[in-house]
């Protein structure tokens, strides 16, 4: 558990680095330790190295870490959601990342009103146009986006986006570029009851690029928790 609370200095470092060559307040970025497929233990540790934020795939994963934690750390839903899925993170994630449709939103919204609760949501945006990505096309974001300014007990704060895999991480920097211009242009619009707050873009192999091209959220796991086993 020791090589974690290493991980993390590192990864804090590196971030840091990249906020400062591109003339930004490290600050402005947050950490979100990706605890997917990783034991509540695991997570324990991180927290107590100071990590606060960290994002799962799998609703059930979320849930159920989340409850065996008390509420003690801060959730978010990184991964592709289903409608029916939707119950069990009412409460939990304090932001669901990858919102990519009406229906969706829909669902969310009055879950969330049943609830008594706001959600905070990010809409995903799938930025590379890749057929077998989650996400919408970014030519249709800002529809989303006013779709859910006017839907109840929703709250937009902004955008998600994973780009295609590439093995150089300088070649997600035209991916990053783009996603960030997308940002800028639907914050710009001030539309009502959306708060453009959060661009949540970078993962491990290239969040020092998505830093330095405006992420204020990058979502990390293997750097800091180490190889994943898909098997459990």
């Amino acid at each position: 558990m020791e090589d974690i609370a290493k991980n993390l200095k590192s990864v804090r470092e590196r971030i840091a680095s990249a906020a400062l060559r591109a003339g930004r307040d490290p600050g402005s970025v947050t950490l979100i330790a990706v605890s997917k497929t990783k034991p509540v233990e695991m997570i324990e540790a991180a927290m107590a190295a100071g990590q606060t934020v960290f994002g799962e795939n799998r609703v059930q994963e979320l849930r159920d870490k989340y409850d065996a934690l008390g509420g003690r750390a801060v959730f978010h839903q990184i991964g592709g959601l289903q409608k029916n899925k939707v119950k069990y993170l009412i409460g939990r994630a304090a932001l669901i990342e990858s919102v990519d449709s009406r229906e969706l939103a829909a669902e969310i919204s009055r879950l969330s009103q049943k609830n008594g609760v706001t959600t905070d949501i990010l809409i995903q945006v799938n930025i590379g146009r890749e057929l077998q990505k989650s996400g919408v096309d970014p030519d249709e974001a800002e529809n989303l986006v006013r779709f859910c300014s006017e839907t109840p007990a929703v709250r937009v704060r902004g955008l998600m986006a994973i780009p295609p895999k590439c093995e150089n991480p300088e070649d997600a920097r035209p991916y990053f570029k783009e996603m960030y211009s997308l940002f800028l242009d639907i914050k710009s619009k001030n539309i009502d009851n959306i708060y453009m707050d959060i661009l949540s873009m970078g993962m491990t192999n290239d969040f020092e690029v998505a830093v330095e091209e405006g992420s204020t959220a990058v979502r990390v796991g293997t750097a800091i928790f180490g190889k994943r086993d898909y098997m459990i």
